[in-house]
C-alpha cells in the first residue's frame, strides 16, 4: 500500500491506495452541528488562504466521483438553502499534508442550492480542500472551516502554494497571541522618540515591534522576529504570513494595561505609534473565514 507523505509540498497520485468509507464535516464553535460551506463570489482573499492553510493538515486537489445528498433524518442542523453532500472524490494531487492520503476520500459538506432550489451537480468538478484526516479511518477527511471546500483553479494553487511554503519553514513567522507590553520613550529633540511593542506569541518567541520618530521625517516602523531588537527592521511585505501574522491577529488599539509609560503624553505617544502602525498594516479582509 502507497501513501502520500509528511510534508508533502507536491506530489502526484499512486496507484493502489484504499479510500475510506465516510466522511466528516467541521463542527461549529459552539460544538454544534456542521457550518455550511461559505461562498463568496469575488473568491477568498490572502487572509483566507492563511487561515486556511494554517489550521488544515491536508491541502489537496480533488475530483469529485459521486456526491449523495443525505436525508433530513441523517442531515442535522443544516442551514436554509443549503444541502449536506456526502462526497466521494478521486485525490489528484496533495499539495501539503502533515498526513498521508490515499487516492480516493471521503467527507461530507454542507452546499448551498441553486436558484432553483436544487442540490449543483458537483461530479467530475475539481475543488481545492482545506482538512484533516480522521484517526483510525483512512481516506475519511473532515473539512476544517466553511469554505474549506474551494473551485480549483490553477490560479488557486498558485496563490496557495507560497503560503504553504511559509507554514512549513523552520523559520516561520509564530502565531500572535496578543501585546505584552508597550513603551514610547521621548529624545533629546522635540519632535524624537521611540516606541516599542513587544508581542506574545503561541510558541513564545520573541517579536517587537519599533517605531522611530526624527524631526522632520516620517516616521519609521518595522519588526524584529528574534531575541536582537534591531532598529533598522523593516515592515513585513503585505500578503505574506508575518504580514498575515499582524494585520489579522493584533487587537485594533493598544490595551491600556500593555502600557508602560507612566505620563500621560508617553501613553499617547505609544497608543499613537501602534495606531500608526495599524494602520501601514491594514486591513485583514476576509470573505470565507471568519476572525480578527
Amino acid at each position: 500500500m502507497s501513501f502520500f507523505r509528511t510534508l508533502a509540498i507536491a506530489g502526484a497520485v499512486a496507484g493502489g491506495l484504499v479510500a475510506g468509507t465516510c466522511g466528516a464535516l467541521a463542527q461549529d464553535p459552539a460544538g454544534g452541528a456542521p457550518a455550511p460551506v461559505a461562498t463568496a463570489p469575488a473568491g477568498p482573499t490572502y487572509a483566507d488562504l492563511a487561515a486556511l492553510s494554517d489550521a488544515a493538515e491536508l491541502v489537496l486537489r480533488v475530483q469529485i466521483r459521486k456526491a449523495t445528498a443525505l436525508k433530513p433524518e441523517r442531515a442535522q442542523r443544516v442551514a436554509p438553502g443549503f444541502a449536506r453532500l456526502y462526497v466521494e472524490a478521486n485525490t489528484l494531487a496533495l499539495i501539503a499534508g502533515r498526513s498521508g492520503v490515499g487516492a480516493g476520500v471521503t467527507y461530507l459538506v454542507d452546499v448551498p442550492l441553486d436558484a432553483r432550489g436544487k442540490v449543483p451537480k458537483l461530479k467530475k468538478r475539481e475543488f481545492l480542500l482545506f482538512a484533516r484526516g480522521v484517526p483510525g479511518r483512512p481516506g475519511e477527511l473532515q473539512l476544517i472551516a466553511p469554505g474549506a471546500q474551494i473551485d480549483y483553479a490553477p490560479a488557486l494553487e498558485a496563490r496557495v502554494r507560497p503560503i504553504l511554503t511559509e507554514l512549513y519553514a523552520k523559520d516561520a513567522a509564530p502565531r500572535i497571541t496578543g501585546i505584552s507590553d508597550a513603551l514610547a520613550v521621548p529624545g533629546t529633540l522635540t519632535g524624537e522618540s521611540e516606541t516599542q511593542i513587544f508581542l506574545a506569541t503561541e510558541n513564545r518567541s520573541p517579536v517587537s515591534i519599533t517605531v522611530l520618530r526624527r524631526p522632520g521625517q516620517r516616521p519609521q516602523w518595522g519588526v524584529s522576529w528574534g531575541e536582537i531588537i534591531d532598529s533598522a527592521a523593516q515592515p513585513p511585505a503585505p500578503e505574506t504570513l508575518r504580514w498575515y501574522r499582524l494585520a489579522c491577529a493584533l487587537p485594533a488599539q493598544l490595551p491600556s494595561n500593555a502600557n508602560l509609560s507612566r505620563e500621560a503624553a508617553e501613553r499617547r505617544l505609544a497608543a499613537g505609534d501602534y495606531a500608526f502602525v495599524r494602520q501601514a498594516l491594514g486591513p485583514c479582509e476576509r470573505r470565507i473565514t471568519q476572525g480578527g
